[in-house]
């Protein structure tokens, strides 16, 4: 018997599978329906990590499942290519950003092969290409001539590391999603924008036909984002101006105790405010330049400054000190909020720092009687926020402050102060990104003609060979030949936009794409798109919840507006993978962490090999900067790929961590000879000729029992939520079930005409359950019994009902309450029977020799009582 060399069979079944292009998708199957499965496109930043691995095990294991359950299956993969790293890259080495690119492609694509995966590589798609974006810049005018796309000047996230725009998702902790090194600022600029807010409310209400397929997790992450709030915008009046101050308030039921109002750092007032106090010029700076995400946060301490100026609240006309704070957001409501720091927290806490007044009016009840309990500001340690009794609230007191809130709000609209409002914390989408790589934006301005778009045929507007990465601005900018252009209204000179797109402009349809990857009339065939959409199973990280899967939602329901797709929502099922933990090494005196070959682990210590020196040890998340992240191309190498494939599978849930083990990848592989020696020492005579039930054994039948059931375990598994370790279990007890059956029964002489049969079935119907999972093996070991073509175009085992349990039952058998025996009987077998069989066994008729019996009592399938005396 040859002994398992992955080497050869890994690289044997990949060349088999390449050359027999066995993995092209056709756009429909007869008598077959589509499935779309699709892991989230990857950067291409040069190597797997093990994150990837994890991804893209996952769907392929989905996708060869679901094409052996009969699934005519579309499993594609491209790159998601644009983007600042490739910049950087291009500056730190001088090489072309698309040189970089395509490099790191090729590199990463050999090592997702090494993998087994089986992609449709004929509809690969990258998003560097001027193919693709050409396709960016199409939906561009689209969307604009649809009235989704403007162009203003406003605050922006700056990264000063990066020199470009963030959008509000792509700020982390203040910091760079990029790179987490800068702190991001507040500039202004002049930016592009998408209406995603025109569809805040249907991104809303589609969560709804996500339910039961999303995660609960990402739909409250994406609803708490979008933040729809009901209440009134009221308009106070600027004392010293007259002017209009509109605010939003979502406890127009506290009007009455506002004791200062307050405006966002950027709000329009200020640039007024600060030509008359120009003293609090650098306290405003430094407010707008704290990041959003900080500012909101709660239990931050808030930062404030006095204007000098005062507003008017128009229902109780009393004069109030305008404030300028940084717990306000331009991004929420209008900028401006009155504040009533005895029944708000953030008002409370500011109020308190810089002893400002308050003024209750709404009091707390007694939970017990029922009573009204008077409350004193002088006395309060924190905000009161619940219901309770309005007081000092004028006609409105003693009314409950539920109650009020409408009341008061119908009061504020009859007297024309303000109007009641939906407002959403959702904003539009910042495009605009200060990069060459990127798609550009298919915008000129010409002296005569203003604004214009490229035309069609024009398109790609494509990126320029004639740029300088010197790390300084924007490369575009450095481009004569692409600054100046020609109007295409005119025929004038005109001025190209020198700013490209947002990446996630790039991943927020090519899903689309790959349903039609090679159309150059348009960026997919709706008919074809049709066929697929919406994707029946995505996979990727939940750090995409308020990103990508958002954007995405929004241009699915815009191309459906323009008759593109007809899917409202692109995904209709979301895995979120768990993260790969791996341990990790720190030395306290060195200050730094340790890469796992330097360390000596001795029990459940490790050392450093130099000094001898005992280290921190720990189980966090694969990182560069803790140096224990794991290369899966060296596991490859090392164990294989079916090895690396199912100890990633079976070490935990997907939706769970994983902790990264190489005594785990072991194990597996382990695994992996004990089936390899299985099927090889006994290949020469596999007979799969159908079974006689009416010539089986009860050993026989417990082993087929044992098949059905891991059959349908495997498959429940598998279809619910894709638990695909105990899937795995359930196959490695069938094995183990099916090595103690040939050694004591088939090795021992103890089988039937039919054994030898029952346990040919049981190896195939293995071999093609453990395939989805570890292909390369199961295929060389299908040919290896003789079997033509590829597991993969095989069916998926069925299960029969009728022996997923045992007809049989062992009954106890009882004289005077002591068990004397058992009898085996079908069940339902009748009790007469059952009483002739226990009175038959020799230790009871021992048992009852010389005695009367007096009661004999059956209970059916269960146990049989004699009585005697």
């Amino acid at each position: 018997m040859r002994e398992y060399d992955f080497k050869e069979v890994e690289a044997k079944w990949q060349k088999n599978w390449k050359d027999g292009d066995i993995f092209k998708t056709l756009d429909e199957v007869e008598g077959k329906q589509n499935y779309y499965l699709l892991a989230m496109l990857p950067y291409p930043s040069g190597r797997l990590h093990v994150g990837h691995a994890r991804n893209y095990t996952l769907g392929d294991v989905i996708a060869r499942y679901k094409r052996m359950k009969g699934y005519n299956v579309l499993n594609p993969m491209g790159w998601d290519s644009f983007g600042l790293p490739a910049e950087n890259a291009a500056i730190q080495n001088g090489a072309h950003p698309a040189a970089w690119t395509t490099s790191n492609i090729e590199n990463m694509k050999r090592q997702l092969n090494m993998l087994g995966f089986s992609y449709d590589w004929d509809r690969e798609i990258a998003t560097y290409k001027p193919e693709y974006y050409k396709w960016n810049q199409w939906m561009f005018k689209r969307f604009y001539e649809k009235g989704l796309i403007y162009k203003k000047k406003s605050f922006v996230n700056w990264c000063p590391d990066c020199n470009t725009v963030l959008a509000n998702e792509q700020v982390e902790d203040g910091k760079c999603w990029r790179h987490s090194k800068t702190t991001v600022v507040q500039k202004e600029l002049e930016q592009w924008f998408f209406r995603i807010t025109d569809y805040a409310e249907e991104l809303l209400k589609g969560h709804e036909e996500l339910k039961g397929g999303w995660p609960d997790k990402v739909l409250a992450m994406q609803k708490n984002w979008i933040g729809k709030s009901f209440g009134t915008e009221i308009v106070f009046k600027v004392a010293e101006t007259g002017e209009d101050l509109p605010m939003f308030t979502t406890r127009i039921d506290t009007i009455f105790g506002v004791s200062y109002c307050v405006v966002a750092p950027e709000h329009p007032i200020v640039a007024e405010i600060l030509k008359v106090n120009p003293a609090i010029k650098k306290d405003v700076e430094e407010m707008e330049n704290t990041d959003l995400i900080e500012r909101s946060a709660e239990g931050r301490e808030k930062r404030g400054v006095f204007t000098g100026w005062h507003v008017i609240n128009p229902v109780t006309n009393k004069k109030v000190e305008l404030w300028i704070a940084d717990y306000v957001l331009m991004n929420y409501g209008t900028g401006a909020v009155m504040a009533v720091p005895c029944h708000d927290e953030r008002d409370y806490a500011f109020a308190k720092k810089y002893n400002l007044p308050m003024n209750v009016v709404i009091n707390s009840i007694d939970k017990e009687t029922g009573k009204e309990i008077e409350l004193d500001h002088n006395t309060m340690t924190c905000a009161f926020t619940e219901e309770g009794v309005m007081t000092n609230s004028g006609e409105f007191n003693g009314m409950n402050s539920k109650e009020a809130l409408t009341k008061i709000a119908e009061y504020v609209e009859a007297k024309g102060f303000g109007k009641r409002t939906v407002k959403y914390r959702l904003k539009d989408w910042g495009v605009s990104r200060q990069r060459y790589w990127g798609t550009p934006i298919p915008v000129l301005y010409c002296e005569k003609c203003g604004t214009v778009l490229e035309k069609d045929e024009n398109l790609p507007v494509l990126l320029p060979e004639d740029v300088s990465f010197d790390g300084k601005g924007n490369p575009l900018q450095t481009s004569e030949s692409f600054k100046h252009a020609t109007c295409p209204i005119c025929g004038g000179p005109a001025r190209r936009d020198t700013d490209t797109m947002d990446t996630f402009v790039d991943s927020s349809w090519y899903f689309l794409r790959y349903c039609d990857p090679h159309n150059d009339k348009l960026p997919f065939s709706k008919e074809i798109v049709d066929k697929w959409m919406g994707v029946d199973q995505y996979i990727g990280g939940v750090e995409h919840a308020v990103m990508h899967l958002l954007y995405a939602r929004f241009f699915e329901k815009i191309l459906r507006d323009l008759g593109m797709v007809s899917a409202n929502e692109p995904f209709k099922k979301l895995l979120t993978q768990g993260m790969v933990l791996s341990q990790s090494y720190y030395s306290e005196k060195e200050r730094r962490f340790i890469f796992p070959q330097d360390v000596e682990v001795k029990g459940d210590k490790a050392f450093l090999k130099s000094t001898g020196e005992e280290l921190v040890t720990k189980m966090e998340k694969m990182s560069k900067s803790k140096n224990n992240g794991v290369d899966p191309e060296e596991m490859v190498l090392k164990y294989g790929a079916d090895t690396t494939r199912l100890f990633i599978m079976f070490a935990a849930p997907p939706e769970k961590e994983l902790e990264w083990s190489e005594n785990g990848l072991a194990g597996a592989y382990r695994f992996l000879t004990k089936i390899w020696r299985l099927v090889m020492e006994n290949k020469d005579d596999l007979d799969p000729a159908e079974v006689d039930m009416s010539k089986i054994n009860r050993d026989d039948k417990a082993l087929l029992i044992k098949m059905n059931q891991t059959i349908k375990r495997v498959t429940d598994s598998i279809e619910n939520d894709y638990h695909f370790n105990t899937a795995i279990a359930a196959t490695m007890e069938l094995i183990n079930d099916t090595l103690d059956y040939r050694n004591n029964i088939l090795d021992a002489g103890k089988g039937t005409s039919e054994s030898k049969k029952i346990f040919d079935d049981v190896i195939q119907k293995i071999l093609v359950m453990l395939s989805p999972f570890i292909p390369h093996i199961c295929d060389e070991l299908w040919s290896e019994i003789g079997k033509e073509g590829y597991i993969y175009n095989t069916n998926w085992p069925t299960y029969d009902p009728k022996l997923l349990t045992t007809s049989e039952v062992v009954m106890a058998v009882q004289v005077n309450g002591k068990v004397r025996g058992t009898v085996e009987v079908e069940r339902g077998t009748a009790k007469e029977e059952v009483e002739k069989m226990a009175l038959a066994l020799e230790n009871v008729q021992k048992h009852m020799e010389g005695k009367q019996l007096v009661k004999l009592i059956v209970v059916p399938d269960k146990i049989v009582n004699i009585v005697v005396k």
